[in-house]
């Protein structure tokens, strides 16, 4: 279309009329065609000569047009002048005319300076902004937008860019009162903030800004884009928000005062607002107190959840990241006071007691999570202010003021705001005389004062903030708190003026920080003075809460490794007791899955739990992922009776990790190591102990196969819609892999037959039927764990019926024949057993060695 009106610009088109002389001559007919009659030659001519003859002249017609030259270019730019109105009927040329022109200018970015300089020339972004103002109804803004949005984004010159930003065009195409009426425009116009964004610098920014005086009046890029911030749409908010770190990378002190005053400022506490609407949220679906949902979509409900509020803080991260101490103070006093320390204050003080607050291990949790995510010495240091001098001042330890105090330790500053609200909460306010104002120096100062004016005894008895949950015997807050705990010990911003608090030793009465630095010595009144407290509250979790899954066990057996990694004293008696129970009942239980059904799957699975559980005792507090703390208040660890293998794999499984967590902390705590692989047995293959020696026509049999009958014993099944087959039964073990083979007679070979059925040996649980005698009961194991994902085992996913069990009943010619067989494969069912009990010797022996060490 904008060819077709442009022609006139370059030549008249005359009418294509052709003499038929003159058409004969030109193209050198030969003498034959001249002797066809007229009706034949016309018809020729016509239809075949005349529109060849005509696409050939068109097209190098057409050739002769250089779309990317100056020449189109202004014509193409004429056109656009030409456009009075903007309205339905002349739409679609006018979108032609802007994509033209956005890819010459993209194209003379690159390749022609001329392009550019006729584009500044005839002022084309003026032209844009009057099709926006001239529009009718026309629905022009999105293709506008989007052409514009193109063209900026592959702007490479830096005087281009510079022109686009000056002039105030592209302020008003910002600040045009756009329509959005819920369609596309929306994404259209924050694609084009976003695509501005990306093109300014240091000197570009003060283009798109207006200034009086010496300060930032208006600035419709930024403000406009905040009223997308909290957009419905996904992709929206992240391009709001990755154009906010833009302008926050490359602002100046006068951009970011506008920034950080009111109204403006009010969207970093809008973000907070949000965040704790998510929270408020993660805690509904948390206790969930209608019942309305099973686990597993709670579950799935709180990953979705808790995910979202990651994501915040990530962005929180990002912001304060840039670096600039005006808004890294900003977010992070709007981060203290409207979440983090109105959470910790209902979580200490009013004991969530306040129906509108967060429940206890919502609030750990998110506390936990903003510690790992946005960290930072001011949010780490106030944390733990208000964590540890509430546990303090709550045994009435009267503070005295200093006057003294100086500007020189501001990252503790924001809570001496939250301070008086403690003060109030606790009633302390008649002892204080005035307002108290603690600040860093008098953390240093006096510090030691308040800790050391108490005994630990009666700390304990009182065992109020922190303490409440790490003594509590909801393990649901007791591991929770203890991790949190354990986040600010191992923090590298933590002060070393609050790290005495914490009381972790290494050798003798030296405290070690994450980054190995000895500091003073801790107070007497230390939360982790208690350590033995702490200790024998999570060994009891692991020694008689049997409900608790062995993930969970794992969690606790972190925390306990974490906890005895600082404190190198070890286990007094009591402990050293309560882990040998605890201890012996994971090997008890461990040992007992030799004889269940899954005993030949014990050695693999034990290799394949043992890097796990090593890398979940290794992992470190700031990178562990604190979802676990939820999970406990779901977690249901109850198979309700079940047999079936399915439910038989999952008390193997958990065994296993039980035992391993136990093997690993007893060899922890007398010889402060972790074992990286288990001990195992490799059976040789020239052995014949457990029945390696099988002819491998056996060993190897499968679906279809040719296998000797003579270990066969005949008898009769009939599978489900067949009729009764005969057939022979053959056991047979080698080493830990055990079968059971069903095969029919070779029609051809006497000795031999083929194998119609395999079943695994372990689990067939064979036994004979009382009111028949001459039948023998096998149990199938349907269950494949291979095809059985990780997480479908945390989950406590129900099976599928096709995963149930299967059972076989073999009908043997008299009871005798029947109590043959049955012995004949409980021997190699016993073999098999003999070559896993074989391969797991090692580690037996290993595990008496430490437990002789321990008894000693």
């Amino acid at each position: 279309m904008v060819v077709t009106k442009l022609k006139n610009h370059y030549q008249t088109i005359q009418p294509f009329t052709f003499p038929f002389s003159f058409f004969i001559l030109q193209c050198k007919t030969p003498t034959p065609f001249l002797s066809l009659h007229i009706p034949q030659r016309d018809l020729i001519v016509r239809f075949i000569l005349i529109p060849l003859l005509t696409v050939t002249m068109f097209t190098s017609f057409w050739r002769s047009i250089d779309r990317f030259s100056v020449q189109h270019f202004r014509c193409v730019i004429s056109e656009l002048q030409k456009i009075k109105v903007v309205n339905e009927h002349n739409r679609e040329f006018v979108v032609d005319l802007l994509q033209c022109i956005v890819e010459i200018v993209t194209y003379g970015d690159r390749q022609d300076p001329l392009i550019f300089e006729c584009f500044m020339e005839y002022q084309v972004l003026a032209e844009f902004v009057r099709m926006l103002k001239t529009n009718e109804n026309s629905k022009i803004e999105a293709p506008l937008l989007q052409y514009l949005s193109i063209m900026i984004q592959n702007m490479d010159n830096e005087q281009a860019i510079y022109y686009c930003f000056s002039n105030g065009y592209i302020n008003s195409i910002i600040s045009h009162p756009y329509k959005f009426d819920g369609g596309d425009l929306a994404s259209y116009y924050v694609s084009f903030l976003r695509a501005i964004s990306g093109k300014i610098s240091k000197d570009t920014l003060c283009l798109l800004v207006k200034v009086h005086g010496d300060a930032v009046v208006s600035f419709p890029l930024y403000t406009e884009a905040l009223r997308f911030a909290h957009h419905e749409e996904k992709m929206i908010q992240t391009a709001i928000r990755s154009l906010v770190l833009n302008i926050c990378n490359v602002s100046d002190d006068m951009v970011y005062q506008f920034i950080l005053t009111p109204p403006v400022s009010e969207y970093f506490s809008d973000l907070v607002h949000r965040l704790r609407d998510l929270c408020f949220c993660l805690d509904v679906i948390l206790h969930d107190k209608g019942r309305e949902m099973e686990n597993q979509k709670r579950r799935n409900g709180l990953i979705l959840q808790s995910d979202k509020i990651v994501d915040e803080l990530y962005y929180f991260k990002d912001i304060l990241s840039v670096g600039k101490p005006h808004l890294t103070g900003l977010v992070t006093e709007n981060l203290l006071n409207g979440l983090v320390f109105p959470v910790l204050i209902s979580l200490l003080v009013l004991k969530n007691n306040d129906e509108s607050g967060l429940s206890a291990v919502t609030s750990l949790y998110i506390v936990s999570r903003l510690l790992q995510v946005v960290g930072g010495r001011s949010m780490i240091n106030n944390v733990a202010c208000v964590i540890f001098f509430y546990h303090f001042l709550n045994l009435n330890v009267r503070i005295r003021s200093d006057g003294n105090a100086t500007d020189g330790h501001d990252d503790i500053k924001p809570f001496v705001k939250c301070f008086s609200e403690i003060e109030s909460t606790i009633c302390y306010a008649p002892e204080l005389n005035g307002a108290e104002s603690i600040t860093g120096n008098y953390l240093g100062a006096h510090g030691e004062d308040v800790m050391s004016g108490f005994s630990a005894d009666e700390i304990c008895s009182k065992r109020r903030g922190i303490l409440e949950f790490v003594f509590s015997e909801d393990c649901s807050l007791l591991l929770p708190s203890v991790s949190l705990l354990l986040i600010l010990a191992e923090s590298k911003d933590l002060d070393s003026r609050i790290s005495p608090m914490i009381g972790l030793y290494g050798t003798g009465n030296v405290m070690l920080q994450a980054n190995g630095a000895s500091t003073s010595k801790p107070a007497d009144g230390s939360i982790f003075r208690f350590m033995p407290m702490i200790v024998n509250a999570l060994l009891k979790v692991l020694a008689f809460q049997q409900s608790l899954s062995a993930m969970m066990q794992w969690h606790v057996g972190w925390c306990l490794r974490k906890l005895l990694n600082f404190n190198r004293e070890g286990l007094n008696s009591d402990n050293l007791l309560l882990f040998t129970t605890s201890y012996d009942q994971s090997r008890a239980r461990f040992l007992k899955e030799l004889d269940g059904i899954w005993f030949d799957h014990i050695p693999d699975a034990l290799r394949n739990e043992w890097e796990s559980c090593l890398r979940a005792l290794e992992q470190s507090s700031q990178y562990k992922d604190p979802l676990f703390m939820l999970e406990l208040v779901l977690h249901q660890q109850s198979t309700n009776g079940e047999t079936s293998s399915y439910f038989a794999w999952q008390r193997m499984d958990n065994a296993i990790k039980a035992f391993i967590l136990h093997f690993q902390l007893n060899t922890f705590i007398f010889k402060s190591v972790l074992v990286e692989k288990p001990l195992l047995n490799t059976i040789p293959s020239s052995t014949n102990d457990f029945g390696a020696n099988r002819t491998s026509d056996v060993s190897s049999a499968s679906f279809g196969s040719n296998v000797s009958l003579e270990c066969g014993i005949p008898c009769r099944i009939a599978f489900s819609n067949s009729e009764i087959r005969d057939v022979y039964v053959i056991p047979m073990a080698y080493g830990m892999i055990g079968k059971l083979l069903l095969a029919e007679k070779h029609p051809f070979r006497s000795r031999h037959g083929v194998v119609i059925a395999i079943a695994p040996l372990a689990g067939l649980c064979p036994k004979i039927e009382v009111d028949h005698p001459s039948w023998l009961l096998l149990r199938i194991r349907n269950f494949d764990p291979q095809f059985y994902t990780i997480k479908a085992r945390e989950n406590n996913l129900s099976m599928p019926d096709q995963l149930k069990d299967g059972r076989w009943i073999l009908g043997f010619p008299n009871a005798k024949a029947c109590e043959e067989a049955q012995l004949a494969i409980l021997n190699e069912v016993t073999k098999q057993r003999s070559a896993v009990e074989y391969i797991l010797d090692p580690l037996l022996q290993k595990d008496l060695g430490l437990a002789v060490d321990k008894g000693s």
